[in-house]
């Protein structure tokens, strides 16, 4: 398996992993118009983020996440945020959120641009938090707050 950036013609794979990923994990279906909308935005511009994928030797794509940018003014660097993660459920528990999540660290390490890596999980999805864990994160230093319109 391998980790590569996505390719625009895999679009409506990161559209299904997308509605699949809200539904499973937070019990939300999406709009199908508003994520198609969203996921080309990524792909028509590429200073919003940079999706990712794994693909098997079989050619299928077996999972993806998107990297978006936060500037971070103590650090004068940005920080890369890991969003929007899904794995085929075939494929859990084979290590491919750690090969893609190696991928991500060696692209920070490499760029001195780049100074951190974060994501956020929902606080019921233990199972996430987990994987996040073992591979050596740290969920302690902060709490997301949000104020989110609804769609």
């Amino acid at each position: 398996m391998k980790v590569r950036e996505a390719q625009q013609e895999e679009f409506l794979i990161i559209v299904s992993f997308q509605e699949k990923m809200a539904l499973e994990t937070e019990n939300l279906k999406l709009s199908r118009e508003t994520l198609k909308k969203g996921v080309r935005a990524i792909f028509s511009n590429p200073a919003r983020g940079k999706y990712y994928v794994v693909e098997d030797t079989d050619g299928t794509i077996a999972a993806c996440l998107l990297t978006t940018y936060e500037w971070s003014d103590w650090r004068n660097s940005t920080v890369l945020w890991i969003q929007s993660v899904y794995v085929l459920l075939e494929y859990r528990k084979s290590g491919i959120f750690s090969k893609m999540y190696d991928y991500i660290k060696d692209i920070m390490n490499s760029n001195p641009e780049y100074s951190g890596i974060r994501l956020y999980v929902d606080k019921t999805n233990t199972n996430a938090q987990k994987v996040y864990n073992r591979i050596g994160m740290n969920g302690e230093h902060y709490q997301l707050f949000e104020e989110m319109k609804d769609f």
